[in-house]
C-alpha cells in the first residue's frame, strides 16, 4: 500500500471513528422521542423511553446470567415485544441473537441450539411443546425463559426456569451497555433451510446490520414516523432488520402474532400503519378479505414483497385496495432484501404487456449493496448484458454476511472470486436490471419460507410403496409456490396421494409437505438424471 500526506499523524481515534451498529439508532430515539409511541401489541402501548429501558433491563439481566461477547442467545417467539427487546438487549451485552423459526420441528430446533451452542432460550408458551421435545434431543442446557404473552389465548405449558417479565425485573434500567469492539462483531445468528444437508448458520454483523437498516429507509420512502405493521416474520432475516430500521425514524412497530386478514385492516385502520412487508401469501390474505370485514385504509400503504413477482392482476387489485407495491430480491446471506426493482415513472406509459414485462425483473442493488451482477461461476467473467445471456446472480459489500458459522468450506465456496454467489441464475439486460430465471439449488418458496425439494423427496423415499420420486414447486395463487410431488411406486406396491401425504406430515414441517401428488412415470436423461425442467411444466398443468 502506498503512502500518502493524508495519512501522516491523521489516525483513527475516539472521537473520529466509532463502530457502526444499530443499537445507537434505540438510544437516540429514545432521547430525542422518549414519549414517542414505540409500540403496540393489542392493549399494550410503549413509549421510546420504556422500550429503550426495557431493551437494557434485559441485557443487564442477561449479562448478570453470564451472557457476554459471543454467547449466544436463541429466541423462539413470534412478532411481539419481547422479540423487539431482543434485538437490542442481547447485543447490548456484545451476544449474539439467534432467532429460530417458529414453524420448523422439534430436531432442527435441536440441531441449531446445538450448533449455535445456545446459552439462553426465550421461548413463546404457544411454541412449548415442540421447544420442550427439541431440548431432550438437544446437548446443550440453556437458560430457558418462557414468554407469556397477554395476546395469546391459545394452551401451552411453562416449563422455563423463570418467565420473561420477572427474568428482565432482575436487570438494569440504566445498564450501561458498550459498544460493540468492532463493527465486523457478530449482531445476529440466522440458520438457512437446509438445502443440501443441515442448515447452515448466517453470521451477521453490527456494520451490515446498520447498514441495510438505513437501506430500507431509503428503498421504502420512510418518512419520520413510519408506523410499521409486523406482517413480515422477525425470525426470518430478522425481519429484513426493520426491529432496527423503525428506531431510525422514530417510528411506531405495530405487532401481530398471526397474520389474519381482519386483525390486519384493524390495524391498519386504528394505527394508521403507513407500511408492512410480506410475502405473496400476505397480499393474498389481505385480498381475500371479506368486504365486511375490510376497513377502509387512511392513506395509500407501502407494501414491501418478495419472492416471485407480483401477477399483474394481483398488482392491480393491491393498488385498487389502497396499496402501493414495491417487489424486492435478497436472500438470508444479505440480511434479506437487498434488490429492489427500482420502477422508473416513465415506464407508466408503456403498454401494460412490457409494464408487466419490467415489473417482471427482480432489479438493481440497494444503495447500501456494493455490487450486483451477474456472471459465468466458472470463468467468474460477467455474461452479456442482454436479458438472455444465463448466468448466476452475485453479489458483494458490507451487507454480505461474514460468513457460515462453523463452516469454513460452504463459506470459502460462497465466496469464491471475492463475489458472494447467490445460487440464482438469471439474466442481466442493458440498463443493468437483474432477472432470476431458476433456481440451482430447486428451492421452493411458499408463503416466503424456503423449501428444499431433496429434504421432501428424502420423505418420500422413505416410504415403502415409492421407488423414484421428484419434486419441484407448483405455482399456487395464494402461496406462491407449494410442494408437487411426482411418484412412481414399486411394482406391485399400491399407495393413494392420501397415504403419501399422510406419511411426509410424520416427517416433515407442515408447510413442506407435498400440496399435489401425482403418480406418473418421471423424465429422466439417458445417465438416470431427472429432468426436473420437464416436471415444472407438468405441474403447472396437474
Amino acid at each position: 500500500m502506498t503512502t500518502s500526506p493524508y495519512d501522516t499523524d491523521l489516525d483513527r481515534n475516539a472521537a473520529n471513528f466509532q463502530p457502526l451498529t444499530p443499537l445507537t439508532f434505540l438510544e437516540r430515539a429514545a432521547a430525542v422521542f422518549p414519549d414517542h409511541t414505540a409500540i403496540v401489541h393489542g392493549k399494550l402501548s410503549r413509549n421510546y423511553r420504556d422500550f429503550y429501558a426495557r431493551a437494557r433491563r434485559l441485557a443487564s439481566a442477561l449479562a448478570q446470567h453470564g451472557i457476554g461477547r459471543g454467547d449466544t442467545v436463541s429466541v423462539v417467539l413470534p412478532n411481539t415485544p419481547a422479540m423487539l427487546e431482543a434485538h437490542y438487549g442481547v447485543p447490548m451485552t456484545g451476544g449474539v441473537l439467534n432467532s429460530i423459526n417458529t414453524r420448523l420441528d422439534a430436531a432442527v430446533i435441536a440441531f441449531t441450539l446445538d450448533h449455535a451452542n445456545a446459552k439462553v432460550l426465550i421461548t413463546d408458551r404457544e411454541f412449548s411443546k415442540t421447544v420442550e421435545h427439541a431440548l431432550t434431543l438437544a446437548k446443550v442446557k440453556p437458560l430457558v425463559i418462557d414468554y407469556d404473552d397477554p395476546e395469546f389465548n391459545g394452551s401451552g405449558d411453562r416449563f422455563g426456569k423463570i418467565e420473561y417479565e420477572d427474568f428482565i425485573a432482575q436487570g438494569d434500567p440504566d445498564f450501561a451497555w458498550k459498544m460493540p469492539d468492532d463493527e465486523w462483531d457478530a449482531i445476529c445468528l440466522n440458520y438457512t433451510s437446509g438445502t443440501t444437508g443441515d442448515p447452515k448458520g448466517v453470521v451477521y454483523h453490527h456494520r451490515g446490520a446498520y447498514l441495510l437498516a438505513v437501506g430500507n429507509i431509503l428503498t421504502c420512502n420512510m418518512a419520520k414516523h413510519p408506523v410499521y405493521l409486523w406482517t413480515l416474520p422477525m425470525f426470518h432475516c430478522n425481519g429484513w432488520c426493520f426491529p432496527w430500521t423503525i428506531s431510525i425514524n422514530a417510528g411506531t412497530h405495530v405487532c401481530l402474532r398471526a397474520v389474519r386478514g381482519p386483525a390486519m385492516y384493524d390495524a391498519i385502520a386504528t394505527h394508521k400503519v403507513t407500511h408492512l412487508c410480506g410475502a405473496p401469501i400476505v397480499m393474498s390474505t389481505l385480498l381475500g378479505t371479506p368486504p365486511d370485514e375490510q376497513k377502509p385504509l387512511p392513506h395509500v400503504v407501502e407494501f414491501v414483497t418478495a419472492a416471485a413477482p407480483p401477477p399483474e392482476a394481483v398488482l392491480a387489485a393491491m393498488k385498487s385496495a389502497g396499496f402501493n407495491v414495491t417487489h424486492v430480491y435478497g436472500l438470508t446471506e444479505v440480511y434479506g432484501p437487498a434488490v429492489v426493482n427500482d420502477w422508473h415513472t416513465q415506464w407508466d406509459a408503456l403498454p401494460l404487456d412490457q409494464q408487466a414485462a419490467k415489473k417482471s425483473r427482480q432489479g438493481v442493488r440497494y444503495h447500501v449493496l456494493e455490487g450486483l451482477d451477474v456472471r459465468d461461476p466458472e470463468t467468474m467473467q460477467p455474461v452479456p448484458r442482454d436479458g438472455e445471456s444465463l448466468g448466476e446472480v452475485m453479489m458483494r459489500g458490507n451487507v454480505v454476511m461474514k460468513g457460515y458459522l462453523k463452516n469454513k468450506t460452504a463459506t470459502d465456496k460462497a465466496f469464491a472470486g471475492g463475489w458472494f454467489h447467490t445460487g440464482d441464475l438469471g439474466v442481466i439486460y442493458p440498463d443493468g436490471y437483474v432477472q432470476l430465471k431458476d433456481r440451482s439449488k430447486d428451492i421452493i418458496i411458499s408463503g416466503g419460507e424456503n423449501i428444499s425439494s431433496i429434504e421432501v423427496e428424502d420423505a418420500l423415499y422413505k416410504h415403502p410403496a415409492v421407488a423414484s420420486a421428484a419434486v419441484v414447486a407448483k405455482p399456487d395463487d395464494k402461496w406462491g409456490e407449494t410442494p408437487c410431488a411426482f411418484v412412481e411406486l414399486k411394482p406391485g406396491q399400491t399407495a393413494t396421494a392420501e397415504d403419501i401425504i399422510a406419511h411426509c406430515r410424520a416427517h416433515l414441517a407442515g408447510y413442506k409437505v407435498p400440496r399435489t401428488i401425482v403418480f406418473a412415470e418421471i423424465p429422466k436423461t439417458s445417465t438416470g438424471k431427472i429432468q426436473k425442467f420437464k416436471l415444472r411444466d407438468m405441474a403447472k398443468t396437474v
